[in-house]
């Protein structure tokens, strides 16, 4: 791997000091992600290179799609072997593809491997790291130790229970890890079936019964602190963009009614009703101390045959054209209105709102917390090194890009660590690019500083975690 040099991405003097002498160095906080908490409380050991690497990466997925692999030696009933070395072969024509990168970078990071991997040398890169797979450095608890992990923050649904994360409090594991509270099932009153199964096991979690919308509210309120009293301090929502039409008590009341008893709410009705359970969920974060997150944006499930056919989360959602800038505006006004906006982070998936976002944020800073309202880093499609790039210049020239709280890994896998690598030799090559164009001070203790507050130390006072 030639390419994948001590310098990799850091094209200059500056850029490479701050890399290898700060950035480097720093602890990761992994604030969102979606790693399987019971993976983690049982310390798991994985069989293969398939079971850790593919399973579950929708990106190496669409890119065996585009390279005319049969859906069988992706998600179907082909062995393990057989769909790693199906990747193997696509792997050569990922150039320019992050995946290209990506899958190198972890290859050398976790398994010291630096060939590269096409249909020749999958064999032996096959057999070289399932057997280090076997050892106890590759177990979760070996993953998140060797990788500096301080903490990480998974995605969780408030209707279940949190036994796994209970399991992990009390392992010793060095790791923080928490539970996130993303609610979806709580904004589908449109699905009146699956709402109310979703409010079933809310009632079971809860102990609280949801027969009207007080003791909906109730139990949300009840799985909140219960979120909280176990170290959890952020909620999550992905939404297409956010929902703010005007709705009372009463009528929010008549909806959830409706939807009990089996009908279906209008799309107005829901609107409505998502708008107002939205500004409720917002209160508690307030009142709490949480940070919210907004993931807005994704069009899911374009595809409608190969989603029926192996469901959602499955490689067929795409980048959507919405737009955010009145409805978000009148959400978080009506959160401050009260002086219950709770830090925020604002993700978009179209690299045509990144002004829109890295503006709003400026909106509605109260000098009450640094950085309190968050540009968030480049998400899903644009968590690679252009659109990197692009949501740090859009944060630079309209926020400050020094209380920023960084980069996270929004992955299944284990082994997507390396992203943080990635992140931080784009952002010091930046950095480095402006020293060597005259358009920042040679002033390395300050660009240091700030490196090391981007990287962690932004993030470790942002967010507030328990221990961390």
């Amino acid at each position: 791997m030639d390419f994948l040099t001590e310098d990799f991405l850091l094209h200059n003097e500056v850029a490479r000091e701050l890399y290898h002498s700060h950035a480097a160095e720093e602890p990761i906080l992994d604030y969102h992600c979606h790693l399987p908490p019971d993976q983690i409380a049982c310390n798991k050991q994985f069989r293969n290179l398939h079971e850790v690497w593919l399973a579950g990466d929708h990106y190496k997925w669409r890119a065996m799609r585009a390279n005319g692999v049969p859906e069988r030696f992706i998600t179907g009933d082909a062995s393990d072997w057989e769909k790693f070395l199906a990747y193997a072969k696509t792997v050569p024509r990922t150039i320019r593809n992050p995946l290209y990168h990506w899958t190198h970078l972890e290859l050398k990071r976790f398994f010291g491997i630096t060939k590269l991997l096409n249909e020749e040398t999958a064999k032996a890169i096959w057999d070289e790291a399932n057997a280090q797979l076997a050892t106890p450095e590759l177990s979760t608890h070996g993953i998140l130790k060797s990788n500096r992990i301080a903490a990480v923050c998974t995605t969780d649904d408030p209707a279940d229970p949190l036994p796994h994360h209970e399991a992990i409090a009390k392992s010793g594991l060095s790791t923080r890890v928490y539970p996130t509270f993303r609610p979806d099932g709580a904004l589908i009153p449109d699905q009146p079936e699956k709402f109310a199964e979703w409010i079933g096991r809310l009632e079971n979690s809860s102990g609280i019964a949801c027969g009207d919308y007080a003791g909906f509210c109730n139990a949300l309120d009840a799985r909140h602190d219960a979120f909280h009293q176990i170290g959890g301090r952020l909620s999550d929502h992905g939404m297409e963009t956010i929902a703010a039409e005007p709705c009372s008590d009463e009528e929010a009341a008549r909806i959830y009614a409706k939807a009990r008893l089996g009908e279906a709410a209008t799309p107005q009705e829901t609107a409505r009703f998502v708008s107002h359970i939205m500004l409720f969920l917002g209160r508690l974060d307030a009142k709490r101390g949480w940070t919210k997150q907004l993931h807005l944006g994704a069009l899911r499930n374009v595809n409608r045959r190969m989603a029926g056919l192996l469901g959602k989360d499955s490689g067929f959602d795409t980048i959507g054209s919405y737009h955010h800038a009145t409805p978000l505006a009148r959400y978080l006004d009506a959160l401050d209105a009260t002086d219950e906006l709770p830090r925020t982070i604002l993700y978009n998936l179209n690299p045509a709102d990144n002004y829109v976002f890295a503006c709003m944020i400026g909106n509605f800073q109260d000098g009450s917390v640094a950085g309190k309202i968050q540009f968030g880093s480049g998400w899903w499609f644009l968590d690679q090194k252009e659109a990197m790039e692009w949501q740090i210049n859009a944060l630079s020239n309209l926020g400050l890009l020094s209380r920023f709280v960084g980069m996270l890994t929004d992955s299944r896998s284990f082994l997507s660590y390396s992203r943080h690598e990635y992140f931080r030799r784009i952002l010091c090559n930046l950095l480095g690019r402006d020293v060597e164009n005259g358009e920042l001070p040679r002033d390395l203790p300050l660009l240091s500083g700030i490196v090391r507050d981007i990287c962690f130390r932004n993030a470790q006072v942002y967010f507030r975690l328990p221990g961390v």
